[in-house]
């Protein structure tokens, strides 16, 4: 019983030492999310740009269009600090009416790299997005989103490169 206790005791702190075992990246690592990324999803038409990494950033531009009108725009820097890049994002309504206060973008440090994905989460844990390039034409980027009731709500886009 009390083996099964400290096991039960150990967990959070053996998954919270996982998700901080990430030191050091560098933005050049994120470079197999450069490209002109499209699909079509139940909310619209979804396009995503990510120029390649230059110097110390990354950005990227993001629109979703329903039956030939915007429905929201994002605007996504991924820029380096002194030890991991950090994605900087801010939403935009039709109008470029943001949802973000001027001075605070939605910060998410990267707290998973392996060669082809990357995990980005946000400051208050309850936002993870996921990049995972599938192959030469294929990348899912996947929304985990924590909801009030605790309780975890997960959206995959599946991306086609447009050539």
């Amino acid at each position: 019983m009390k083996k099964a206790l400290l096991i039960i005791l150990l967990i959070p702190a053996i998954t919270g030492l996982a998700s901080a075992q990430l030191k050091k990246a560098a933005v050049n690592d994120l470079a197999f999310m450069a490209g002109t990324w499209t699909l079509k999803h139940e909310w619209g038409d979804m396009e995503e740009f990510w120029g390649p990494p230059m110097g110390d950033n990354m950005v990227s531009t993001f629109r979703c269009v329903k039956d030939g009108k915007i429905v929201f725009y994002e605007f996504m820097a991924i820029e380096q600090t002194d030890s991991i890049p950090v994605l900087k994002l801010r939403h935009f309504n039709k109008g470029s009416i943001g949802w973000e206060d001027k001075d605070k973008p939605y910060l998410m440090p990267v707290i998973k790299l392996t060669t082809n994905e990357v995990v980005f989460e946000s400051l208050d844990k309850a936002v993870l997005i996921t990049y995972k390039r599938l192959g030469p034409l294929k990348m899912d980027c996947i929304l985990d989103e924590k909801g009030k009731d605790g309780k975890w709500k997960k959206d995959v886009f599946n991306y086609t490169l447009r050539k």
